[in-house]
């Protein structure tokens, strides 16, 4: 039964996707000049407040820290609008002359943006300035954990917006976010995508309410540090992905996986950058307290301290600890700490060669982080390259912390807050979710070619050869039979072969029998074949009279 909160959530979706929806039939008319223009005072407002949205992120969900959801708060108000400017998303888009063919930005319409707990305010600026860009409106579901600093984020997006010249009512953001009112915003009527950050059940809602939905998988990213590596460079970097915002990003490493030679060097690396080294009872209380009987992540260990992780657990680290390491011996539910920990808790897996890291690697994304992201450290490119087409990982990072690389901080991917993980986690792209992703193409399509030029099979049906009896006969052709039908078919155009190709025995072969079919067959493919050979060499001749009759077989029988 719906408890009030629910309906009063449910009648605020309505209402407000009502409101978002009308000011996108006014939205949709503007030109790309007046969108830009929005898109960029919108940024600006974001990128002014940055620093007081990751405070007011940190002290009402509890979550990771201050200084790098600020961080987090520039990549998308910072530098993503920077990759935006000059990207075309409203009226003709490109123009292919030789192809001659016009592409149309189309908008979509109002998208419902269904935001996380542990980015409220990158993600709330992220999935704005993208719609908007796109020329559609949007409708933010904040998480009902953070629903203050998302709202306050979208807020201050929507005045700007509207000081630029936007629509009222262009941006949207539910005060009442409840479950049940998540749902009813999925499967408006009015409303045409949506992008879900969230858990498993929140992205399995959205791609089932029946509109096209991007959401995105969860990660349990492997980190291979080849023997190749810069191991003082690879170790600092890890440690400071791993460590970024307390581990609430989703592609942030989840395990180093390194042979055996290097474990001793490695170790002494991670204690130089603060690293906590866990004993193996350590290891089992962690693993115990971060990851539930049900297999899922304990929601108080998400994005906290190191220090107070290690509390919890039961024992005490140094105050400046900046994650703590798990060595652990494989992958799998015996291993709870293989799995995704959203913490700054780190496994650490060595094994005998490279090899076994590889197969490693592919075990730790196929329990719990398919499609999403996949990191490796080292100088030799051939590794690099047979880790990239091994993992079955849609970012594949090189000598780069994982969160920054994968949002495309510190690489050229699409600076993103939704990493798409592809077909391989039931995601509906690959990508790095951006405003691409949140228009249609109209088409403009002129003619260039009949349709009998665009075939090299002819199109009269009553021409066209019996394909089962073609395909019988053709199965048992052999080189003598060719060169003969060749031969046949260079003598009626004039042409004699040369001896050598002669098919009368100089290659000490005879023709074998054959069914009429077959001779058929290999005349016309014959002639076509020739008659491509001589256009190209531009060879005139004679036109091709019909292929000459095949000599009847030896083996004709009582058949005519």
């Amino acid at each position: 039964m719906l408890e009030d909160k629910d309906l009063l959530s449910i009648q605020e979706v309505r209402t407000k996707v009502e409101k978002a929806f009308a000011a996108w039939q006014k939205y949709k008319s503007f030109t790309q000049e007046q969108v830009d223009a929005i898109v960029e005072r919108m940024a600006a407002a974001a990128r002014a407040n940055s620093k007081r949205l990751a405070d007011l992120a940190v002290e009402e969900t509890g979550y990771g820290n201050a200084k790098d959801k600020y961080i987090k708060n520039l990549l998308s108000s910072d530098w993503l609008p920077r990759r935006m400017r000059g990207m075309r998303t409203i009226g003709i888009i490109r123009e292919l002359p030789d192809e001659k063919i016009v592409e149309i930005g189309v908008p979509m319409g109002v998208v419902a943006a269904v935001l996380p707990t542990t980015n409220p305010t990158s993600t709330a600026i992220f999935k704005t300035l993208i719609s908007l860009k796109a020329g559609n409106a949007i409708v933010i579901s904040p998480h009902p954990r953070a629903f203050k600093c998302t709202c306050a984020t979208a807020s201050i997006m929507y005045q700007a917006a509207l000081e630029a010249g936007a629509p009222e009512d262009i941006i949207q953001c539910i005060d009442r976010a409840t479950m049940e009112g998540i749902n009813a915003l999925m499967r408006h009527e009015r409303v045409s995508v949506i992008l879900a950050t969230g858990g498993h059940g929140m992205v399995k809602s959205a791609y089932s309410s029946g509109k096209p939905a991007f959401g995105v998988g969860p990660g349990n990213v492997p980190v291979l540090v080849d023997t190749s590596a810069d191991l003082e460079d690879a170790v600092a970097k890890i440690v400071t992905g791993k460590s970024f915002d307390y581990g609430t990003v989703c592609s942030s490493e989840q395990a180093i996986v390194a042979e055996y030679s290097l474990r001793d060097r490695i170790l002494a690396l991670l204690k130089q950058n603060k690293a906590y080294i866990c004993s193996d009872q350590q290891n089992d209380a962690l693993g115990k307290l971060l990851i539930t009987p049900s297999w899922t992540v304990n929601p108080n260990c998400v994005g906290q301290a190191p220090t107070k992780i290690a509390k919890m657990a039961g024992f005490e680290v140094p105050a400046d600890t900046s994650i703590l390491c798990c060595e652990i011996a494989g992958v799998g539910k015996k291993y709870p700490l293989s799995a995704e920990k959203l913490s700054p808790v780190l496994s650490l897996i060595f094994v005998p060669d490279f090899n076994a890291a590889l197969d490693t690697c592919f075990g730790l994304l196929k329990f719990g982080g398919a499609g999403h992201t996949a990191v490796i450290y080292g100088k030799n490119d051939t590794r690099i390259r047979e880790y990239g087409l091994r993992m079955p990982a849609n970012r594949v990072l090189v000598n780069t912390p994982a969160p920054q690389g994968s949002t495309g901080i510190t690489t050229n991917v699409f600076p993103s807050m939704t990493l798409g993980c592809g077909a391989m986690a039931g995601n509906s792209t690959s990508d790095n979710v951006g405003p691409q992703h949140l228009f249609n193409i109209r088409r403009l399509a002129y003619t260039v070619r009949k349709p009998e030029e665009a075939f090299e099979m002819p199109l009269d049906y009553d021409k066209a050869s019996d394909g089962p009896m073609a395909a019988a006969g053709g199965a048992g052709i052999d080189r003598a039979t060719v060169v003969s039908a060749v031969e046949r078919y260079l003598a009626s155009r004039g042409i004699a072969a040369s001896p050598a190709a002669s098919s009368g025995g100089s290659c000490g072969c005879s023709t074998p029998a054959a069914s009429q079919v077959k001779q058929d067959t290999v005349a016309s493919v014959a002639a076509e074949v020739v008659d491509r050979f001589l256009a190209g060499r531009g060879t005139s001749a004679a036109p091709s009279p019909a292929p000459p009759a095949a000599p009847p077989s030896q083996n004709s029988g009582g058949y005519s």
